[in-house]
């Protein structure tokens, strides 16, 4: 593993499953404030206006599949994240209808998807395989919320030792999903990247031009 460069995190804390708490919501389409339910929101413009809940997007998923077969965004991580139900098709995470979170499932996405809790559990044998490799960029307004489960994961890495990371985690001021560096001044931080940590006696100049 040489290292990566991720411009558009998906969830990588399921703690801030875009803006759902996959192990203490009860519920992935509200949020509960004292006698109030509040509507989870699912994406937003740049200024901070929601522009769609999280009911409203997975509805729209159900209606173009059931059994989380829309190939939509949802759909797609339940078919990534989740186990094979009894009827061979994913169990989801929660009911597309209601909301209702299934907190098994929850657990099952945890141990094996879940990348701060996988970290956390595994640094002391993985953590010298990944020093000064992860480097991860977001927008602080991601379109999805998805800067929330990056800066959790961030909050982890910053207290790592034994090793220590030290990687990068950079946040766009007011950037929407898949702020980043691009073109040119992406090839030249993963190039000087791979230069830097290459093999001893590996070419590092007839590729670079």
């Amino acid at each position: 593993f040489g290292g990566t460069f991720s411009l558009c995190p998906d969830p990588v804390d399921f703690r801030y499953f875009q803006a759902v708490n996959i192990y203490e919501d009860k519920n992935a389409y509200y949020k509960e404030s004292g006698w109030v339910k509040v509507p989870t929101p699912s994406d937003r413009y740049t200024d901070g206006i929601v522009r769609l809940t999280y009911e409203q997007r997975n509805h729209m998923e159900l209606t173009r599949g059931t059994k989380n077969r829309s190939g939509d965004q949802i759909d797609i991580f339940e078919a990534v994240f989740g186990p094979i139900g009894e009827d061979g098709y994913v169990k989801p995470l929660f009911d597309k209808l209601t909301g209702e979170i299934d907190p098994e499932v929850a657990a099952y996405w945890r141990e094996h998807y879940d990348l701060r809790y996988y970290l956390e559990k595994n640094w002391s044998w993985l953590g010298p395989k990944l020093v000064g490799k992860l480097h991860i960029y977001t927008g602080d307004m991601d379109t999805y919320y998805l800067n929330n489960a990056t800066k959790l994961l961030e909050d982890f890495l910053e207290k790592t030792t034994a090793p220590y990371y030290a990687g990068v985690v950079e946040y766009g001021d007011g950037e929407p999903h898949c702020w980043g560096p691009r073109g040119p001044d992406l090839y030249t931080l993963m190039s000087d990247h791979v230069v830097e940590h290459a093999p001893d006696g590996a070419d590092t100049a007839s590729w670079r031009y």
